[in-house]
């Protein structure tokens, strides 16, 4: 595939779209990224610096390519970090001109917003943005429990009311990081006739860009549908958390474990629950 991957970017660390272009490519897909912000780093850190770009210069670099003549080449397009407002009008536009140009293109929103355990870290018009006008663009979103949540306007405490929440704000709706319990964690794949669950044992400590990587993992893997993309997800986002962790690591060696993406050894099985 080619995928038109339109997200942050951190010099050190992998989130965004440093977290989502080798992985996509490891797995033999051609990437172009745009970038949102260009950050020294990610903003876990005490302080960061770089620019938040402005829309216009989104835009600017996304007609550039689109110039070129290759939107109908594209096969997908992935969107994460926002940055500012503006920026929401620019990505459903450049979704809709993708899809003008390759009909069978499809639109992945990962509606980045914040988690459970550090709330939202993005401006306050983020969310509504997101809810209103880009997810309903999206073929797929992929927020995690926390932000399906947020945009559905409720607490989401099992696995049922986030299948609801999910089937209430997008037909197709991955969720990731859903709170499973007996030390575990879920993820759903929630499709208008078929909702699959796959689950790993919870790690602990504090791994950042995670849910960039299985926004990643699922843009390179949909097509083998929602079954054996969550098992591809589960898999390499255990391991890869398992050497984070265990290693004491600050950020995901996606480099240096790369084998994780492409082939992860150890298999979650996805089972249907609806």
């Amino acid at each position: 595939m080619n995928i038109l991957s339109i997200q942050s970017t951190v010099a050190l660390g992998h989130v965004g779209n440093s977290a989502a272009v080798f992985p996509m490519q490891r797995l033999g897909h051609e990437v172009w990224p745009v970038k949102t912000v260009n950050f020294s780093n990610h903003t876990e850190y005490p302080t960061w610096r770089g620019p938040m770009l402005a829309a216009s210069e989104i835009d600017a670099v996304i007609t550039g390519i689109e110039e070129r003549e290759v939107f109908p080449l594209i096969d997908a397009c992935l969107s994460g970090y926002l940055g500012s407002p503006d920026t929401a009008e620019v990505i459903v536009n450049a979704a809709r001109r993708v899809k003008e140009a390759n009909p069978d293109a499809v639109y992945i929103c990962d509606p980045v917003i914040g988690n459970k355990e550090r709330g939202s870290f993005v401006l306050s018009e983020i969310p509504d943005l997101l809810r209103d006008t880009v997810i309903p663009v999206a073929d797929f979103i992929i927020p995690n429990q926390w932000e399906l949540g947020l945009l559905v306007g409720r607490e989401l405490s099992s696995i049922s009311e986030t299948i609801d929440a999910a089937r209430h704000l997008h037909p197709r709706t991955i969720v990731t990081s859903c709170e499973a319990g007996d030390g575990k964690i879920g993820m759903l794949a929630v499709y208008p006739d078929e909702v699959w669950y796959v689950e790993t044992p919870r790690m602990g400590g504090k791994t950042v860009g995670t849910g960039d990587l299985a926004a990643a993992l699922f843009t390179a893997t949909h097509r083998e549908g929602p079954k054996a993309a969550l098992e591809h997800m589960a898999g390499t986002l255990f391991r890869m958390v398992e050497a984070t962790v265990s290693g004491g690591l600050p950020e995901m060696p996606l480099i240096e474990k790369q084998e994780l993406i492409a082939n992860p050894p150890l298999r979650f099985v996805a089972r249907l629950v609806d």
